[in-house]
């Protein structure tokens, strides 16, 4: 786990040393354990601790080091291959490192470090880009081959680890994050005007290969880019793999709790893989509770300790749950209960390190909770990231699975369903129905229904004609025409609308505080099993959610943790909290206006918030958006393009 970044050069010339050192500084919390720079010139390509100008450099690599596997020195990085061919600068870990390179010494390779990233390389340089499909993990790779002069980046299957580039005066550039890049000359702040509509309407982020700055682009998840050192232009990002929904699997549920439980031990088994101490998130749900429980499982006498977030709202609280996990599975808990005011400390730290606007103040609770874990000396904890997406977890899969109902047109079977997952949730009918309209009706339709429900797809605080004449077209984010909405929604939410920013979110909280994130539902053999999954697995006939997985987890979660209904997570009381903070989101609220940004209608935005403020108009996240995104606007001097 690192930061890494790099420079190409169309002209041969020296890097300015402070320019390095900044870009250095900058990701220096990703990897604070040790550096590298690696530069290439007219000569031999040189790599070492200190970065020393050269006037014929066309290619610069740098390397900022957490060291997790092989704490020697033998896995600093820019490292070279044997022949001296290759250099790799890499973000992540491989977690089947050790069968790869029992595979490659099999053909002959000879390692001479622990390493993961030495396998990295001696896989690259024996398979090409087919290494990429065989790696077990979370990466962002530079591969840079010297020979044939040319820079392979790529990127994870589910785009866990981040990877962004740039086209700057001097050439092309990348970085795992957004900071460095604007650090060089020439790179624009504009905002991107689709990104900045799908933000402050929707809450997303991070889908793509855009990103809020029309300037910066990222290496898509599942993607890989071959950069030729002395061309002009950029070339477009490949796929080396896509989920999508696989031939149906018509297995029993017990045989197919079976084989997740399974594919899930052995994943967990995996990311366990460390040279420094673990520990694991846990917010009480059924996902994090499963990590804890598996961890137990596989080692009976494992020391483990877990961290969560209690939230100063007893409905939001889950400290009673992640109780009932630790004392069945002997975990240490550590508990963090971070206050609003917290919140108004520590915003711009947060923004900061975050570098893109986030849906909801529940953020500021995972940074904490990182924080905590930081304190008490872990370097790698594990997080249920992706089982919701996976296996139709949250609530409103609910009327994803009455929509594939209706279109299959089982109305008999639907009317049942909605009655049933009302009683077992506890979500209204109504709430249910309304859900499944936003998936069957077409987008011609859809602003008169929401007209009739109060929730406008253009709502009067956007400028909708500044988005329109910049070719953005609203569109709702629910709508599908797929006859099977359940696994159609269950590969949107995967790979466009919810994932992606979620895990963005984990990656920089992470890394804030110098900690390795893993994930242990993100393998793509999980992904492709779960997707082929049956309806009635995912989402059982009463609305029960993830109901193949609750019956594998069986023996292993507590039965109370698996019998829940509700789902909460690290959740904040958003309103309560900002309605506490009133005189300052006015602040900031008003001073938006001097940002300048022509597609917010600030006089309806200000009036919209002293409705709520004083009870006259129901709180949503929107509140929150305007917040988030005027300060972020502010923080990284961003303009309207």
């Amino acid at each position: 786990m690192c930061g890494i970044a790099g420079l190409l050069l169309q002209k041969p010339r020296s890097v300015d040393r402070e320019l390095v050192a900044r870009i250095s500084q900058r990701l220096r919390h990703r990897g604070p354990d040790d550096c590298g720079y690696l530069t290439l010139g007219k000569g031999p390509a040189r790599a070492s601790r200190e970065y020393t100008p050269d006037p014929t450099t066309t290619a610069l690599l740098v390397h900022q080091r957490l060291s997790i596997i092989d704490l020697s020195r033998g896995g600093w990085q820019p490292m070279k291959s044997p022949d001296g061919r290759y250099y790799i600068a890499y973000n992540g870990e491989i977690y089947n490192y050790i069968e790869l390179k029992r595979e490659l010494e099999s053909s002959g390779a000879v390692f001479h470090t622990t390493s993961d990233t030495e396998v990295v390389i001696a896989a690259l340089a024996r398979w090409g880009t087919g290494a990429l499909s065989r790696f077990k993990g979370m990466f962002a790779i530079a591969f840079l081959d010297t020979r044939d002069r040319k820079l392979l980046l790529a990127r994870d299957p589910f785009g866990i680890k981040p990877l962004y580039f740039t086209n700057w005066q001097d050439g092309f550039a990348f970085a795992s994050e957004i900071k460095p890049l604007l650090d060089l000359p020439g790179v624009g702040r504009q905002i991107d005007p689709g990104r900045a509509f799908d933000y402050l309407r929707f809450g997303l982020t991070d889908h793509g290969d855009g990103s809020l700055l029309a300037s910066i682009r990222q290496v898509p998840p599942a993607h890989f880019m071959e950069v030729p050192l002395d061309a002009s232009s950029t070339p477009r990002p490949t796929a080396y793999w896509k989920p999508g929904l696989a031939e149906p699997n018509h297995d029993s549920i017990k045989a197919n709790a079976t084989r997740l439980r399974r594919m899930f031990l052995e994943s967990v088994s995996l990311h366990l893989r460390s040279d420094v101490p673990l520990g694991c998130a846990l917010s009480g749900g059924i996902d994090s509770s499963a990590i804890v429980g598996a961890i137990r499982h596989l080692s009976p006498s494992a020391e483990i300790h877990a961290f969560n977030y209690v939230a100063d709202d007893e409905r939001l609280s889950e400290a009673k749950w992640a109780s009932i996990v630790a004392t069945a599975s002997g975990a240490t808990l550590h508990q963090t209960s971070p206050l609003s005011g917290n919140l108004v400390e520590e915003l711009e730290s947060l923004i900061d390190s975050q570098e893109e606007p986030f849906g909801s103040i529940s953020i500021f609770a995972q940074h904490r909770v990182f924080r905590l874990a930081r304190e008490n000396g872990i370097k790698v904890m594990l997080d249920g990231q992706g089982a919701d997406e996976l296996l139709g977890g949250y609530l409103p899969y609910l009327s994803a699975r009455a929509a594939t109902l209706a279109r299959s047109g089982r109305l008999a079977k639907l009317a049942g369903f909605i009655r049933a997952a009302s009683r077992t949730t506890g979500t209204p009918v109504f709430s249910i129905l309304a859900r499944t309209a936003n998936y069957l009706l077409p987008p011609d339709m859809q602003e008169p229904f929401r007209k009739i429900l109060g929730r406008q797809l253009t709502p009067s605080w956007l400028n909708m004609n500044w988005f329109r004449d910049r070719g953005v077209s609203p569109a709702d984010q629910d709508y599908t025409p797929d006859r099977d909405v359940l696994h159609s929604s269950l590969l949107r939410t995967l790979t466009e609308t919810s994932l992606p920013h979620l895990l963005r979110y984990e990656d920089r909280n992470s890394m804030a505080h110098s900690i390795e994130s893993r994930v242990p539902f993100l393998l793509p053999e999980i992904s492709d099993f779960a997707l082929s999954l049956p309806e009635d697995q995912l989402i059982s006939s009463t609305g029960t959610t993830k109901s193949v997985f609750r019956t594998a987890m069986r023996g292993i979660v507590p039965d109370p943790v698996l019998d829940r209904s509700d789902k909460i997570g690290f959740a904040v009381p958003d309103r309560k909290w900002l309605i506490e903070l009133d005189p300052w989101v006015k602040n900031i609220l008003k001073g938006g206006i001097q940002l300048n940004l022509p597609f917010i209608n600030h006089a309806e935005m200000n009036k919209e918030w002293d409705a709520i403020a004083a009870g006259k108009r129901r709180f949503d996240l929107n509140s929150w958006r305007w917040v988030n995104f005027l300060e972020w606007a502010r923080r990284f001097d961003a303009i309207a393009a």
